[in-house]
């Protein structure tokens, strides 16, 4: 027998403009609720009750209940979120919203049962935090779209603090498009009026959703789908003559065009879009370049010189040749992300000199292979092989500085490095062979 969140999933499938007016009862499930339990992280930070999850689950079923019947009777109070800061790779400081347990709880059960119905919803262009969908399906549809569209030209646009300055007002309205359960949508504004915790001061605000809580990353979809991705598709039909192409990842997007005229009137018309909903384009972001198969051969008969390269999750894109002479997108690993985490690492590593070598190669073992699994995409070896490289270095370095009076010759270092650190390799298949698989 389908399960009932499948039930509501063809329901929202069968009927585009249904509204479900009963929704809590799914929410409160213990059995919603304990899925949601042990699908968070086990040692992540606690939030300003000091909750850890290991504490929490020693009475579990308990609590789990007492949780339940709160939600039922609507008794359940979400909890200020407890705000810290992470650097950028920019030099700035990203918020980062740490919630209760309890409220992560929650948010996981609302997010499953959302996305069941949203699922239906959303276009196929958005990739950000969505079930089955990952960045490299997104990297993937833009290097397809780019080499196999008429695209010419390519809007590399940014929204200004996009988290901090959606508008809770029109997200509300937006989730009652489909949402017609007054619970569940009481429920909502609860997890984003709760407010954030800095320095003892408990701030509210009508404006934006905390990053860090797993409900912000739906809730910022919801709201891109309204303002941005139904607009987009209905240009693309109605007004485009042009080939066009749309990648969405959260509130990233890269937009390809074939005739520069459409493009600079997309971008006037996305400002008032924008505008309309509160939000804005980062003025110094937001940049129109030329790009695609033939972007080479018009500036160098402008004598403009290599055509301009723009960034998209964590890789700059380039226009680049095959060894046979055909046009393709190259992507590089960002250069300031590299710089980033290879400062991370190193300090990391001084932290950790005095611990067993044992200790310090898993540790490095995990990084190379997390940065492998990410940015190992055909063409970027070198990049790849660079990071390992000056990771065995950095390694070598603080190894060395642990007494003054050892010096370690390079052949154990070879071992070491042979022992813990992998090699570098790439480990994703072409953008044109997975994307043709996928879709």
């Amino acid at each position: 027998m389908p399960s009932a969140l499948e039930r509501v999933r063809h329901a929202a499938k069968r009927d585009r403009k249904q509204r479900f007016t009963a929704l809590l009862h799914h929410v409160y499930d213990v059995e919603q609720l304990r899925k949601g339990y042990y699908s968070l992280k086990h040692n992540a930070a606690p939030g300003i009750d000091g909750e850890t999850w290991k504490h929490y689950g020693e009475n579990l079923e308990e609590n789990l209940r007492d949780l339940s019947e709160r939600l039922k009777r609507g008794a359940y109070r979400a909890k200020p979120v407890c705000r810290t800061y992470i650097p950028k790779t920019d030099g700035r400081q990203r918020p980062i919203g740490v919630p209760v347990l309890e409220d992560k709880i929650v948010q996981r059960a609302v997010v499953e049962v959302l996305n069941a119905i949203y699922e239906q919803e959303f276009l196929g262009f958005s990739y950000g935090f969505r079930p089955k969908r990952s960045p490299h399906h997104a990297l993937d549809a833009l290097s397809v779209g780019i080499m196999t569209k008429k695209v010419n030209l390519v809007l590399d646009a940014d929204i200004r603090a996009f988290f901090d300055t959606l508008n809770h007002e029109w997200l509300v309205k937006f989730v009652e498009h489909r949402i017609a359960d007054r619970r569940i949508v009481r429920l909502i504004q609860k997890c984003l009026r709760a407010g954030v915790l800095e320095e003892r001061k408990r701030m509210q605000s009508d404006l934006g959703t905390v990053q860090g809580g797993s409900i912000s990353p739906l809730l910022a979809n919801i709201y891109l789908h309204y303002v941005f991705d139904l607009w987009v598709q209905q240009w693309r039909s109605k007004q485009a003559r042009g080939e066009i192409v749309i990648v969405r990842f959260a509130d990233d997007f890269i937009v390809g065009f074939q005739h520069r005229f459409e493009a600079e009137r997309f971008l006037a018309e996305l400002h008032k879009r924008f505008a309309q909903f509160g939000l804005e384009l980062h003025p110094d972001k937001t940049r129109l370049i030329e790009f695609g198969r033939f972007a080479a051969q018009n500036r160098l008969r402008r004598g403009q010189g290599k055509p301009e390269t723009f960034n998209f999750l964590g890789f700059t894109h380039i226009c680049g040749k095959t060894r046979k002479g055909h046009f393709t997108v190259l992507r590089k690993t960002m250069r300031t992300r590299l710089y980033t985490k290879l400062k991370e690492v190193y300090g990391e590593l001084r932290r950790r000199m005095h611990e067993p070598i044992p200790e310090q190669g898993a540790y490095l073992r995990s990084v190379v292979a997390g940065h492998t699994r990410y940015y190992g995409v055909p063409m970027n070896g070198p990049s790849v092989s660079v990071f390992r490289k000056e990771v065995c270095r950095l390694w070598m370095k603080v190894v060395r500085r642990r007494s003054h009076k050892y010096n370690l010759p390079w052949k154990r270092m070879e071992r070491l490095i042979a022992r813990w650190i992998p090699l570098s390799r790439v480990c994703h298949p072409y953008p044109l062979v997975r994307f043709g698989v996928i879709t």
